[in-house]
């Protein structure tokens, strides 16, 4: 089994919105994971959202026995704070919670790459990696409007 973090917008779990920031997102979700079988999931507070603090989300993500830590993007300390830990990091991460763990599962994520700027915590000369995150999270929130429509009749 595997437990895999997914740094989230919101908490609605796998319907969830991925987080283009892993350590100034408010939850992780954490999906356990046998084979291509979701076993469990587990919505968690960020414990560092109001006070972002350097290290303390790679120890609390650790510390939930996380083996996989994914996000849209994050910083060289994180990067290799989670390798200390022995947490393989991915970044790239857009859309539902469920597809990042899908194309996780399927191989398609890149591993972790610093965010360009990220020490200053700008991201300005990222438009086109934002405009293709925000494509992906308005296409899951079509999918979750149609499902929705579905289920209303």
């Amino acid at each position: 089994m595997v437990r895999v973090a997914i740094a989230a917008e919101d908490d609605r779990g796998l319907e969830g919105i991925a987080a283009h920031h892993f350590g100034r997102c408010p939850y992780y979700v954490f999906v356990d994971v046998a084979g291509e079988q979701i076993q469990k999931v587990e919505v968690l507070p960020n414990p560092s959202y109001e006070n972002h603090q350097p290290g303390v989300v790679p120890a609390f993500i650790h510390q939930q026995g996380a083996e996989m830590m994914i996000s849209g993007g994050m910083g060289q300390r994180a990067i290799a704070l989670f390798h200390r830990y022995g947490i393989q990091a991915y970044t790239g991460a857009a859309g539902t919670v469920r597809r990042v763990l899908e194309s996780a599962l399927g191989g398609a994520l890149q591993d972790a790459a610093p965010c360009q700027g990220h020490d200053e915590h700008e991201h300005a000369g990222e438009e086109h990696d934002d405009l293709h995150r925000l494509k992906e999270e308005l296409e899951a929130m079509r999918d979750l409007l149609d499902s929705t429509a579905q289920k209303l009749g």
